[in-house]
């Protein structure tokens, strides 16, 4: 099975994506055992079917040694041409401290190391302290490592608008911004995408089947514990979903997701991920991947076959019209980590 042309987005000049990415943040621990030979096989069979896009962390547990012996297997049995189809997105999260070129630079090359490139694609860089402006400093720095072909393109993790508008004012060049973005977390929709289309700015988005809690396995599910949930993705939601409005509300949206899904024979996931896909400024959508544990590479390929009319729009955002604003109430993306 392959995926359709509309699967893919030019998302600059020189990469061309997936626009279902798959996230490595469940590698990490939290999201049950992997096993890394099984992980790369079915990296495989991921990049097989046209999902080519990663998107992971220095942080993310093996998720960049992954990439590394992915990428050796694949030039060993495709040979090193097959190797530009891969788009690895990583990060970079440092604790708040002096951010000198020394510094900037030998995490950059821990990641070329283990990921086994020259260049990485897409540096997402995420700071936790905006009182620390330091973050200002290490961008300088990846800028001028761009410069010198270590970065390909530099691009942000939970970053709000306010600090996104600073870095844009110090002639920083940033591609994209990953943030949370879901029928559940709207906020993006505030301030950060007219920003993004004033700039020219992408949108890299996660959260959006809110860890699984999007499918039909918890339409007319009692409410569950915060430790009945299994996953670390599973209760970070769940208490974004009490956030926004309750679990009695969020029964009433699968329910009114399934009825418009079972008309399209897509799931409600399909739906969830449609929906963020089609806001401005999204170049993709980031799905966890539990590799060698579970897969939902058939369901969501379904999303590129899918449209929906005004009028099924029109009832999800009835629905959504009685949840809370967690704009108001959390602020702006990425706030939920620094309040």
């Amino acid at each position: 099975m392959g995926l359709p042309q509309s699967s893919r987005l030019q998302f600059t000049q020189d990469l061309t994506i997936c626009r279902i990415l798959n996230g490595l943040w469940q590698v990490s621990g939290g999201h049950g055992r992997i096993n890394p030979q099984a992980a790369i096989r079915e990296m495989f069979d991921y990049h097989e079917t046209g999902f080519t896009s990663w998107d992971l962390a220095d942080h993310y547990g093996p998720a960049e040694d992954f990439i590394g012996d992915f990428r050796r297997q694949l030039a060993k049995s495709r040979g090193t041409e097959a190797l530009p189809r891969i788009q690895a997105f990583t990060k970079w999260v440092p604790h708040p401290s002096r951010m000198t070129r020394e510094v900037v630079e030998h995490n950059i090359d821990i990641s070329l190391r283990r990921m086994e490139v020259e260049t990485l694609d897409l540096l997402q860089f995420h700071w936790w302290d905006y009182r620390d402006k330091r973050y200002l400093d290490a961008l300088k720095h990846l800028s001028d490592l761009r410069e010198e072909g270590k970065i390909r393109h530099l691009a942000l993790t939970n970053f709000d608008t306010e600090h996104l508008r600073i870095i844009t004012e110090h002639d920083i060049t940033i591609v994209s911004n990953q943030v949370q973005f879901s029928l559940i977390d709207r906020r993006p929709e505030i301030e950060m995408i007219p920003f993004c289309q004033a700039h020219n700015i992408q949108l890299l988005t996660y959260g959006t089947v809110c860890g699984g809690l999007l499918s039909e396995q918890f339409l007319g599910r009692r409410e569950p514990g915060q430790w009945s949930l299994k996953t670390a993705s599973l209760q970070k939601y769940k208490q974004m979903i009490d956030a926004w409005g309750g679990w009695q509300l969020f029964q009433e949206l699968l329910g009114c997701l399934k009825d418009i899904a079972e008309k399209h024979a897509v799931s409600i996931a399909n739906m969830a991920t449609y929906y963020i896909l089609t806001k401005p400024c999204v170049a993709g959508v980031i799905l966890g991947t539990r590799l060698g544990v579970s897969e939902h590479r058939a369901d969501n390929a379904r999303v590129f076959d899918m449209t929906l009319d005004a009028g099924e729009l029109d009832q999800v955002h009835s629905l959504l019209s009685h949840s809370n604003n967690l704009f108001q109430s959390i602020g702006d993306c990425g706030d939920e980590y620094r309040n």
